[in-house]
């Protein structure tokens, strides 16, 4: 318990899924928590869950991908907790149904994709990084893909494109900030039993992918917030730059 106390941690995406169990494990290990959603009735109830453990949160709505909703996101989360220490880019999107293989994908949803995948980490790192250089260091997670490492032949192209720039991006932050004891690290998980998946994981599917899993199952989502608690805690404060595959074994095959 405690590993981020007196932290204050921006979690985008905090709603549902992989970045609502993220808040609320933050929140159990001492961090106030910015919940940042699109959904304000979805980051109201992240929030009234933290609450109800005894933590403290704000809801802050918005859409990642356009400037002014992050910018106003992280000036009301710092000013309500008076500073910023974690900034977690955990918010995205997975849509098979729109986007595809090159050959299939309309323009404006690859635009969408790129705008909310990648785009918004610039826009929250932007806006960020300064409230974080005022703490004296801070944290930077972001959340990469195994789409981002390997090839697969149900193409999604757009968000494998997103993912992939990711990891540069994280390089190059890691190099730019560390001088100012900002660290930024990337997670690439692993198919994750989340909302956002349940839509395409029918039953045969879901055999599928566990069979082509060496541990043999999909992650849960607490599993991936568990490691953004390490990269965001003190105890990886020599890692910068890094890639964490969370994935069960699947690159490893």
């Amino acid at each position: 318990m405690n590993r981020l106390n007196t932290k204050v941690a921006v979690i985008t995406g905090a709603g549902m899924g992989i970045g609502r169990e993220a808040a609320l494990l933050f929140a159990e290990e001492g961090a106030r928590v910015v919940v940042a959603d699109i959904d304000g009735n979805a980051a109201k109830e992240t929030v009234t869950r933290i609450e109800a453990g005894g933590g403290e949160a704000l809801a802050v709505t918005g859409d990642v991908a356009v400037e002014a909703d992050v910018e106003r996101m992280i000036a009301d989360g710092a000013r309500h907790f008076g500073a910023l220490h974690v900034l977690y880019n955990n918010a995205g999107v997975l849509w098979k149904d729109r986007d595809q293989s090159v050959l299939h994908t309309d323009g404006q949803w690859w635009d969408r994709v790129v705008a909310i995948n990648l785009k918004s980490v610039f826009w929250v790192t932007k806006h960020g990084v300064p409230h974080l250089r005022r703490a004296g260091g801070g944290s930077i997670i972001n959340m990469g893909s195994v789409s981002a490492l390997v090839g697969f032949t149900r193409a999604q192209d757009a968000y494998t494109a997103a993912k992939g720039a990711l990891i540069s991006l994280t390089k190059s932050l890691a190099i730019q900030f560390a001088r100012d004891g900002i660290r930024c690290n990337i997670i690439h998980p692993g198919i994750v039993d989340t909302p956002l998946q349940a839509p395409y994981l029918t039953d045969a599917l879901r055999k599928e992918f566990e069979a082509g899993i060496p541990l043999g199952r999909i992650a849960r989502p607490r599993e991936i917030a568990a490691v953004a608690l390490f990269l965001a805690s003190d105890e990886s404060s020599f890692m910068t730059g890094a890639e964490l595959v969370v994935d069960g074994g699947f690159t490893a095959g």
